[in-house]
């Protein structure tokens, strides 16, 4: 069973109106521990601009423009641009951006193996894209040259202890498009620092409570709707029982220092 045809049928599902694409985006936020990790990531940057005007993102890989959505919200002088090489994506979050009244936040079909653009960006927003792309160097060299000096990419992919659900060496990963089930703490901080970065931080995320929670809120609700889309009406019930377990275990997992977890947060910058 995979998990990205599940994804984007529900994407296109919730993206027939302004409200319920927010909700979406609500529920993400809710659900997916990576968001609580990335927000707590993105809200310390913020915190560290407090005062600078014009601040630039790049949102590389924006799918449904969740992350983007969070920081247009929050930082109306910021300004936004989001590129995936989906145009599926691309049109649903210009209409749905354009709705929502939010005019710092732009989007284009672009493909990162080969935008770049020199010195425009004050952040590089990378979530879980670099394990679909196998010239990722080639990637991480685009980032660092598209960085401001004193700019900060932010990357969070799935690790090699155990991401993409892969537990073992003979699994098969949960997730059909990856080329990589996950990276190794020190490989990808010597891709990172070959790319040109010099400073490079990196901790693990989906720690055991993080691997529950998981389990609990995406992985099995994901395998029922693969077996039948009926299981779509009984969703709400399911989530009214796991969602308090799974909130305490998003909130521990993002608390606590793990020693393995079957994500990565990575934070590279520009000097």
């Amino acid at each position: 069973m995979n998990y990205d045809p599940v994804k984007h049928a529900l994407g296109r599902l919730f993206n027939q109106f302004t409200f319920t694409r927010k909700v979406f985006y609500h529920l993400l936020d809710i659900l997916l521990l990576r968001t609580w990790h990335i927000h707590r990531e993105l809200r310390r940057f913020s915190t560290s601009k407090r005062g600078i005007q014009g601040i630039s993102v790049f949102d590389a890989g924006s799918g449904f423009g969740q992350y983007s959505y969070f920081l247009a919200r929050k930082n109306r002088d910021w300004n936004i641009l989001g590129i995936d090489v989906k145009t599926e994506e691309i049109e649903a979050c210009r209409q749905f951006f354009e709705k929502a009244g939010l005019k710092n936040a732009s989007f284009e079909k672009g493909d990162l193996t080969v935008f770049r653009k020199e010195n425009a960006f004050d952040l590089i927003l990378s979530v879980d894209v670099m394990e679909h792309i196998e010239t990722d160097e080639q990637v991480f060299s685009h980032f660092y040259h598209s960085l401001k000096t004193g700019g900060m990419l932010l990357i969070s992919t799935p690790s090699d202890q155990g991401g993409s659900g892969v537990e073992n060496h003979d699994d098969e990963s949960f997730i059909g498009e990856h080329v990589r089930d996950g990276y190794g703490m020190q490989e990808i901080k010597e891709k990172l620092k070959r790319a040109g970065f010099e400073k490079v931080e990196t901790k693990y995320t989906y720690g055991k409570p993080g691997k529950i929670s998981w389990r609990l809120s995406m992985k099995y609700p994901i395998i029922l709707l693969g077996i039948s889309k009926t299981f779509l009406v009984l969703l709400p019930f399911y989530y009214l029982l796991v969602m308090p377990f799974t909130l305490l275990l998003n909130y521990a997992d993002v608390r606590m220092k793990h020693n393995s977890g079957t994500g990565l947060m990575v934070k590279a910058f520009k000097d």
